[in-house]
């Protein structure tokens, strides 16, 4: 998989008439790839996603950065998910869980830093996910 597929991805995205569960097979196709070449542009668009207050594409995106790059995404994540876009996140948060959950020293010492973040928000959401350790 290359840009093009993520470029393919974006589009589908943006396409109110595309069809969702192709849409979701693409998105889980580029994230089997685990091509960390991949990941700055994922993670920019993920963060572009949540500027345009995209919901559906903040959940798809998130999940592909999540299977591509592991529990060392967890802040990138977390970043994401602090910012209130009026969804309930499930998905996102699903893959928040499961990462802390999956590499647990990783994301202790990721998240641990985050909980004094200056944005309130971002700290209360990496407190959260320490919850999930195990």
């Amino acid at each position: 998989m290359t840009d093009d597929g993520i470029t393919r991805l974006l589009a589908m995205l943006d396409d109110l008439d595309a069809d969702v569960d192709a849409t979701i097979d693409l998105a889980d196709a580029i994230a089997a790839t685990g091509d960390q070449s991949l990941l700055p542009r994922l993670t920019a668009e993920l963060g572009k996603a949540v500027e345009e207050r995209n919901g559906y594409a903040r959940e798809l995106l998130g999940g592909v950065v999540a299977g591509i790059g592991g529990a060392g995404t967890l802040p990138v994540l977390v970043r994401a998910s602090a910012v209130d876009l009026g969804d309930d996140q499930d998905g996102l948060a699903a893959e928040i869980v499961d990462l802390v959950q999956t590499d647990p020293k990783t994301a202790g010492d990721l998240l641990r830093p985050l909980t004094e973040d200056d944005d309130l928000t971002v700290a209360h959401r990496a407190d959260w996910a320490l919850r999930f350790l195990p």
